[in-house]
């Protein structure tokens, strides 16, 4: 049975109702789910499954499945659940995310480099580039080009089309490595910017980020440049 991920057309919706599909060992599989999995180096949502007045927590969600990894045992198959996001987490990755769109837009604009990498996180995040050379200070530059763009407010848009459509867009895919083999594709757009595959959460204007901040710069080996940042606020 295919569950149906609400996140893939809207990040905002934070709390859902929803039936217990399946229950395998320490997890369940949901008709529906706003939580999102942990994928392409952002983590999973955490947040609660409520039954009536019964809390059960949402401590990791699996992407097989996806499976919400619970606190304990207690939910069954046919179980009416409500949903609820940790908001406040899920924002801060959002903002992140798309934040690692603006900064991976500007430095292959300007380098063609690719992203060999990633991790988002709550303090700060990284991003992996296929850049050859190593100037710290071109870096700073372009983190201060990415700020510009995000005080642009750019409206982001989400968009799914065939792959065959998909895969036609010029440098869509921006990652150093193979699309999955999926039928359709997630576009994330932000207007006059930037187009990329993508299956993460997103904000909606490119002003929600605030702006960010260059934490680092590292050598990885050849072609390989680390840059970590964090949020402004």
């Amino acid at each position: 049975m295919a569950m149906k991920s609400i996140y893939i057309e809207d990040s905002y919706i934070r709390s859902f109702d929803t039936t217990v599909a399946d229950v395998k060992g320490d997890g369940v599989i949901l008709e529906e789910t706003a939580f999102y999995p942990q994928s392409g180096g952002q983590p999973s949502d955490l947040g609660s499954l409520f039954r009536d007045e019964d809390e059960f927590c949402v401590l990791r969600v699996e992407p097989s499945g996806p499976i919400h990894i619970m606190d304990r045992t207690g939910l069954a198959p046919g179980d009416r659940v409500s949903g609820r996001i940790d908001w406040d987490r899920r924002y801060r990755f959002m903002r992140s995310h798309t934040a690692c769109h603006i900064l991976s837009s500007v430095i292959f604009d300007k380098t063609g480099a690719r992203i060999t990498g990633n991790q988002i996180d709550i303090a700060r995040s990284r991003v992996d580039f296929s850049l050859e050379a190593f100037d710290k200070s071109k870096i700073a530059e372009y983190v201060d080009q990415a700020n510009q763009l995000i005080s642009e407010d750019h409206a982001v848009r989400i968009s799914l089309l065939p792959r065959a459509e998909a895969m036609a867009i010029p440098d869509l895919v921006r990652l150093a490595m193979d699309v999955p083999d999926r039928e359709e594709i997630r576009v994330v757009e932000i207007e006059g910017v930037d187009r990329q595959a993508c299956g993460g959460t997103h904000v909606g204007r490119t002003g929600e980020i605030k702006g960010i901040k260059l934490v680092k710069a590292e050598n990885k080996g050849k072609a390989n440049r680390r840059v970590y940042f964090e949020l402004t606020e």
